[in-house]
């Protein structure tokens, strides 16, 4: 008895020994509380910030694998392309770099509109989600009036749920305005901005013209800047507003149950997802090896289908069938093992989230029922009740937030797509207007491509007169069309150029009108304005008849030159086309002009424009083709008579005689410049057309001969 006493005495003492250390420990840790919860608020921020950065990666590797899972099935297509593939889109700091440069595009200053209206959106989502807050405390109320019995209560909440609506339903409908407003407002000043830089320095020929890197501008600029419009408003409403609310419930929760249960529930849940995420078969394996298979299944028939005569010669279907079967077993084999595998890992996957997470849930909305949490009274079974609907509903609102934005991954892989294409049509114009082009090179049987000749540049210098000076006249894809160009036009010595089609004379046009570089040699010329080009088919833009007459200049710069209608009906009368003015609104009527007007009223209206204008030089390409003569004649003397100095590109001869110079290509590289004789030309041009009919009857004269001889 007495070994037993000195037994029991050691236990009960180290029971009293516990029972102190455990009482130390708690009042140790109420002491220190604020300190603990805060360094628990800081643990579970760094843990949801992991599960978050986890969660994107595993995205990020699915998407990656599918992209090779297709690349897989193309076979050898897709080697073919690969070398044309599209820059691959990352969320690095390239994608950063582009999106700081288009928000500073969409938002332009601190006064901006847009920024107004980003602040205004915030504030209806920080309102949103305090409304939320405080209908999860409304929904506990009731059910704890519910649960008391307490009729009035009920109703008094009842009526408090019915006001709260007004509020909420506002604010919904004003998140929606302001995310269809922000897109609407992003897309005009990013329009606005691509508009000025595309359609100034003839940026929009170039980028079509001279590089090769934008295919689609039409759609850069009227379906991507949308997209990325509407992405970018979004995601910020789609992004900012789940973070609030992971933010506000979970300082709600902690206060209601305790950092400390927030804390506990969230290390579960991670240990427990990563005890799936380590027991999860390889189910994207599983998916390539389908695929792979599928494939071969697939290949397989096809070879049947292209081999079919072959086969047939040989009586080899059975052997033939026995490759199938043998593919498509091997297929259905491998879909069970994924089925089985399927099937433990989802037996597995709705225990743990479904029952497991939400026992976990359970239990954290109980613990201030049986534990007593510091600033909190629960006195009845109606605050309990009424403690633990809020609770679970604030846990269901993180959670929903937490999903949402694990889930906006695929958006923002979507915005940095959208970026990424807005950006390098951006990055684009930048090179352009530093005259830095990238083009692909196809060499001709016109001439020698060059790559090393388009990077270097010649002079441009301002004169009254026209002037060449060894100047190269390349093609947009290196050919060497002329290696060495020089001649000059002075004021009232009217060139005529001739020539066979793809010698240069385009690209000498061009080089004028400013919409080429010059790659070596010095250019002299007027500005662009005294300088007017009319082709062969005139451009006829939408407007009105008046806007045909005076286009590029508007109605206020028409009037500002002192010209009136009746100066531009004496235009029209130069042209015999006075009649046009006679249709319902007269210059104000506006029409498909393209297809209401012949070509060759079209060339008259061009004329017309010219007559308008007056500038000093005007490039006239074949732009009296489908006239005549004495319309054509006309054409030229009312030219000249205002002072206008031709330069025309023709092949009929009777242009000939309005000219003092000529410009000859031959060709092969080769050209001739100095005075014309029109007279002593058209003489030489009939002798040489009668000797060449001569020289074509000589072999019948021959053959004749011949059959006399015999």
């Amino acid at each position: 008895m007495a070994v037993q006493s000195k037994l029991v005495l050691p236990l009960r003492l180290s029971d009293t020994s516990i029972k102190q250390l455990i009482s130390r420990l708690t009042n140790l840790y109420l002491t220190h509380r604020t300190k603990i919860s805060r360094a628990v608020y800081v643990t579970l921020a760094f843990a949801l910030i992991n599960r978050l950065r986890n969660a994107i990666s595993e995205q990020k590797d699915a998407s990656r694998h599918a992209a090779q899972s297709r690349l897989h099935l193309c076979g050898t297509a897709g080697s073919e392309t690969s070398a044309t593939a599209r820059k691959r889109v990352e969320l690095n700091s390239e994608f950063f770099r582009n999106l700081w440069r288009l928000l500073r595009i969409v938002i332009p200053g601190w006064k901006s509109k847009e920024l107004r209206l980003v602040i205004s959106h915030s504030f209806f989502l920080i309102t949103r989600t305090l409304i939320s807050l405080y209908v999860a405390e409304l929904d506990g109320k009731l059910v704890s009036s519910l649960v008391r019995g307490k009729g009035k209560e009920f109703f008094k909440g009842i009526l408090w749920w019915m006001m709260v609506a007004v509020p909420a339903t506002f604010t919904n409908s004003m998140l929606s305005y302001h995310q269809c407003k922000l897109a609407m407002q992003y897309r005009t000043r990013l329009t606005t901005y691509l508009h000025q830089r595309y359609l100034s320095k003839i940026t929009f020929y170039r980028l079509s013209a001279l590089d090769d890197r934008i295919k689609n501008a039409d759609q850069l600029i009227a379906v991507d800047v949308s997209n990325f419009s509407n992405s970018l408003a979004e995601l910020y409403s789609n992004l900012a507003k789940p973070i609030l609310d992971i933010i506000i419930y979970n300082y709600s929760l902690s206060k209601s149950v305790g950092g400390e249960g927030l804390f506990m529930m969230s290390l579960l849940v991670q240990l427990s997802a990563n005890i799936m995420r380590v027991l999860t078969p390889p189910f994207g394996k599983y998916v390539a090896e389908e695929a792979r298979l599928e494939g071969e299944f697939r290949f397989q028939h096809s070879r049947l289908i292209d081999h079919s005569e072959e086969i047939a010669l040989y009586s080899g279907h059975e052997a033939e069938k026995d490759t199938l079967d043998k593919g498509y077993f091997t297929l259905i084999k491998h879909v069970n093992h994924i089925l089985r595998r399927r099937l433990y890992h989802g037996m597995m996957e709705d225990f743990v989230i479904k029952y497991f997470w939400g026992a976990l849930g359970l239990m954290l909305c109980s613990v201030p029922v049986f534990f007593k949490i510091p600033g909190q009274q629960l006195r009845g079974m109606g605050d309990r009740t009424e403690s633990f609907v809020t609770n679970r509903r604030m846990l269901l609102s993180s959670s929903d937030a937490v999903g949402r934005v694990m889930f906006s991954y695929k958006e923002v892989t979507e915005l940095a797509g959208y970026t990424s294409r807005v950006a390098t049509l951006l990055n684009v114009m930048d090179d352009i207007e530093a005259s830095r082009f990238e083009k692909k090179l196809v060499s001709s049987s016109k001439g020698i491509a060059d790559s090393s000749i388009l990077s270097r540049r010649g002079m441009i210098m301002q004169s009254e007169d026209i002037e060449f000076t060894d100047v190269p006249i390349v093609s947009p894809n290196g050919d060497i069309l002329v290696e060495k160009l020089s001649f000059s036009v002075k004021s009232g010595n009217h060139l005529l150029i001739v020539g066979p089609n793809g010698c240069g004379k385009s690209s000498l046009f061009r080089i004028l009108g400013g919409l080429w570089p010059v790659y070596g040699g010095t250019v002299k010329k007027p500005d662009y304005s005294d300088i007017f080009y009319i082709p062969q088919r005139p451009y006829l833009s939408r407007g009105t008849l008046r806007q045909q007459i005076i286009y590029p200049d508007s109605l206020r710069q028409m009037r500002t030159k002192g010209v009136t209608d009746k100066d531009l009906l004496r235009y029209l009368k130069e042209v015999d086309i006075a009649q046009i003015v006679d249709r319902p609104k007269g210059w104000d009527a506006e029409d498909e002009w393209p297809s209401v007007l012949s070509i060759g009223l079209q060339q008259r209206v061009a004329m017309a424009r010219l007559f308008y204008h007056k500038p000093k030089y005007a490039i006239l390409d074949e732009c009296t083709s489908s006239v005549t003569l004495e319309m054509e004649k006309a054409m030229y003397d009312t030219a000249k008579a205002l002072g206008v100095t031709l330069m025309t590109v023709s092949h009929r001869r009777s242009l000939w005689r309005y000219h003092g110079w000529i410009l000859q290509f031959d060709g092969q590289g080769g050209y001739f410049f100095g005075g014309l004789d029109a007279d002593r030309r058209l003489k030489l041009e009939d002798e040489k057309e009668e000797l060449e009919l001569q020289l074509r009857a000589v072999p019948e004269i021959k053959r004749r001969v011949d059959e006399l001889m015999a």
